[in-house]
């Protein structure tokens, strides 16, 4: 034994050869954190103090090699300032520059993910070899920062200025098959093959057939490019990530920059330049938000996770109510594995589910990423019925009819006679209470609400809505059903609109009030879409539809009738009412804000209508002009003050769930990090004095509760100030 420590192992083996093990004690995966880089530099010393070696293998006994940093200090770390991380950088810089500088060869065996840190610990070693099913890459511009532990220098002069590019500036995970195809590594093998692989690969170094001081020297000195091949590589390259990546998210630019003022710089001038960038993304808001949501995702599915453990697997599904929607929801069940039927009253239903099914099945045929012999077996999954025949086989049953109460209850009523004892029943519903829902039910601890958004194949969320009568068994189920359709379940209570759809509505109503007091709604949406949400109000509430949301306006209305009274101003007809008078439901019948045409790929794409126009400034009461900031706290304010009360209310668990689905719901910039960290980065006394101002012109909407007001008082905030979940 060279050396043993708690996360890392030196052994020798045959003499001459030290085998450098992760093996993180009580986790399932190795990450570096402080103490495992701590380890690594005593193992490395240690290395370098052995006599007689002639080569280094590193490895892991784990499933994955290393999944990266220890993300859980990242916070706290980043707060501690431009100096403490540069200097934290060299550290890690000197005690993976040993490892290059070792005197013999040296192999990474690379048996499964080798994400950021652990990928930037593979580029240290002269070669490397990767079993088949690993992959690998740097993930770092993802957490609004770039590698920097010699990822951008290493990787940029084993693969190339333009591969590297690509790798690191889209934090892409890569294949095994790709990383060799690109030069990242020399082989790939089977993974009981690996060891035997990294051993023969050493073997050859040291009787000179292969030349491990020549790949260091390559590592080491500048890129091999001229001055026009520079230009050509690093300008084009950045005027298309900026456009691609959007003004709100630096750092795949930066990277960009970091490999391109690196070029022609040896080693450790480049890794300075390298530290220099990662320091001061590092301390950006952007960063703390989008680690903040790594970290909030990881709450998200540890919740999950414990529902998952005590749910019996879901082996066959339905869906009632075909169309688009069932289509969505049985493709996505087929799609990742579990066998679904799909039951309408009415053939042309069916069909037109089926056209859904297919035609998704076909875009990933397109894209490379199933062969057609894939989607004909994956199709086989769906076995689409108008008759209730096979139900009693059924392990879950998703209902998609139409957002009706009574059609509602009418189906789920019929199917549960036709369905076994112990069979989950669920209700894709939008906005219809689930408690009201399980009224009619014979069993309704055997009932829960499973709201997928639309469209059901690209909207990562299911809100899975717990009753006043819904068991564990039923949440438990049907979270395990949705982790194993590729979604991120949150559940939450009842409540009208539950979570995402009761915060979004009084987003509307803030529009719906600027609308009333003269505002463009042209300028409305492009502000919002540059503070960073995906589209504006109006373009939103075309795609939603003007009748849907109509309907949920209703139920909202009912349910909160001090604040969601009226979507319009003062006792006037809102303009989604005018819309929707008007038959102007929005892309569905191709007008409604805006008017739609189909573009080259056959998608809708908005344009200018002047009646529009003119409908809309037939509602306003006035003609006014506001500020960008004023519109901004218009709009976000009601939608931060509802997750509040949501909160309050126990609709959702934690911060971390609540933001996390409007950021996978609605598309909540991901950069500003959820509603709540929006209130946070604000100040809670800075919003609630916002809040009221607004309210003592606006209304109930606006105004802070009580609870905000105590938090405001105490200097609380929602996540702790280095910390979240």
């Amino acid at each position: 034994m060279i050396y043993q420590g708690n996360a890392i192992t030196v052994t020798r083996s045959g003499d001459d050869i030290a085998a450098l093990t992760f093996d993180l004690q009580g986790e399932s995966v190795n990450k570096l954190s402080s103490a495992v880089v701590g380890e690594l530099d005593e193992a490395v010393k240690a290395i370098q103090a052995e006599s007689g070696l002639q080569g280094l293998v590193i490895g892991s006994a784990k499933e994955a090699f290393i999944v990266g940093a220890d993300i859980t200090e990242f916070q706290g770390m980043f707060g501690k300032g431009n100096d403490f991380l540069i200097e934290m950088l060299e550290r890690v810089h000197a005690i993976f520059n040993a490892i290059e500088d070792l005197t013999f060869p040296t192999v990474s065996a690379i048996n499964g993910l080798a994400l950021g840190g652990g990928c930037e610990v593979t580029l240290t070693t002269d070669f490397r070899v990767m079993a088949e099913g690993a992959k690998i890459g740097l993930p770092e511009t993802k957490l609004g920062i770039l590698p920097g532990w010699g990822g951008c220098v290493r990787l940029s002069r084993l693969i190339g200025a333009d591969n590297a590019i690509e790798w690191i500036a889209g934090g892409s995970e890569n294949s095994a098959e790709e990383a060799l195809r690109m030069g990242a590594v020399d082989a790939v093998v089977p993974s009981d093959q690996l060891e035997a692989a990294a051993l023969d690969i050493l073997a050859r170094a040291n009787a000179g057939e292969l030349d491990f001081r020549g790949r260091r020297d390559e590592k080491s000195q500048p890129l091999k490019l001229g001055p026009i091949e520079q230009m050509m590589a690093f300008e084009t390259a950045k005027g298309y990530v900026k456009g691609k990546a959007g003004p709100h998210y630096p750092a795949p630019v930066e990277a960009i920059k970091v490999i391109q003022k690196g070029a022609g710089e040896t080693r450790e001038r480049a890794q300075a330049i390298e530290a220099t960038a990662f320091a001061k993304l590092a301390m950006t808001d952007v960063c703390f938000n989008l680690v903040g949501l790594f970290l909030n995702d990881q709450v998200v599915k540890k919740q999950a996770g414990k529902y998952e453990k005590q749910a019996r697997p879901i082996q066959q599904a339905a869906v009632l109510g075909a169309g688009i929607m069932g289509g969505g929801i049985a493709y996505q069940s087929a799609s990742k594995g579990t066998p679904i039927l799909m039951k309408d009253i009415q053939a042309e239903a069916i069909e037109l589910g089926l056209k859904e099914v297919r035609k998704l099945f076909a875009k990933q045929v397109e894209r490379g990423k199933l062969s057609t012999e894939q989607m004909a077996e994956k199709l086989t999954n769906i076995r689409p019925t108008l008759a209730y025949g096979d139900f009693g086989h059924v392990d879950l049953v998703v209902e998609a009819v139409v957002e009706n109460p009574k059609v509602k209850g009418a189906a789920l009523s019929e199917v549960e006679g036709l369905v076994g004892e112990e069979t989950i029943l669920t209700s894709n519903t939008s906005t219809i209470s689930i408690t009201r829902l399980a009224e009619n039910l014979e069993r309704p601890e055997h009932f829960c609400g499973m709201h997928f958004f639309n469209p059901v194949h690209r909207m990562p969320l299911v809100e899975v809505i717990r009753g006043e009568k819904t068991g564990d068994a039923a949440v438990a189920a049907t979270v395990a059903y949705a982790r194993a359709m590729g979604k991120t379940p949150i559940v939450v209570n009842d409540c009208p609109g539950f979570l995402v759809n009761r915060v979004l509505f009084p987003y509307f109503g803030g529009f719906s009030q600027l609308m009333a007091q003269g505002a463009d709604f042209q300028r409305v949406d492009k502000i919002m879409e540059k503070f960073g949400w995906p589209m504006g109000p109006a373009y939103l509430l075309d795609v939603v539809g003007m009748d849907t949301a109509m309907h949920a306006g209703e139920v909202m209305a009912e349910g909160f009738p001090e604040r969601m009274g009226s979507l319009g101003g003062a006792d006037s007809k809102s303009v989604i009412q005018a819309m929707f008078d008007s038959d102007r439901l929005g892309q569905k019948n191709a007008k409604g804000f805006y008017a739609y045409e189909e573009d080259k790929k056959g998608k809708p794409k908005k344009v200018t209508d002047e009646t529009a126009i003119e409908l809309v400034k037939g509602v306003a009461q006035e003609s006014r002009e506001f500020s960008d900031d004023d519109i901004i706290a218009r709009m976000m304010v009601p939608l931060c003050l509802e997750t509040v009360r949501c909160l309050e209310d126990g609709i959702v668990g934690s911060p971390a769930e609540a933001d996390m689905a409007l950021i996978y719901g609605i598309g909540f910039p991901p950069f500003r990090g959820g509603a709540l960290r929006y209130i946070d980065a604000m100040g809670v006394a800075a919003f609630v004095e916002l809040a009221d101002g607004l309210a003592e012109a606006l209304g109930p909407l606006y105004a802070p509760t009580d609870r905000l007001r105590e938090m405001a008082k105490a200097g609380d905030t929602f996540y702790s100030p280095q910390t979240q979940g």
